[in-house]
């Protein structure tokens, strides 16, 4: 696994991290910094693939075994990255 980016500090809403568990969590932050990016849209990997050169926000959307979907958001500025479900 190659690391594209810092993570910066790693916040989850409680939402989030009541409906992933860990090790999902755990998986998708790896697959997140590596830019497997996962079920998000071609334009959006696009974006992400940008920003990665000009230093803007990254975004990547996952589904857990259980279904949940949720996101991962890297700020700008690489000091936090975030997850949280879609509807928060």
């Amino acid at each position: 696994m190659v690391r594209k980016f810092p993570l910066g500090r790693v916040v989850g809403t409680p939402g989030c991290l009541q409906a992933v568990p860990k090790h999902e969590i755990l998986l998708a932050l790896r697959w997140h910094i590596s830019g497997n990016w996962d079920e998000i849209s071609e334009e959006d990997k696009e974006s992400n693939k940008q920003a990665l050169k000009d230093v803007e926000r990254l975004l990547s959307a996952y589904r857990a075994a259980s279904g949940v979907r949720f996101w991962i958001i890297t700020e700008a500025d690489r000091s936090v990255t975030t997850l949280l479900l879609p509807e928060e």
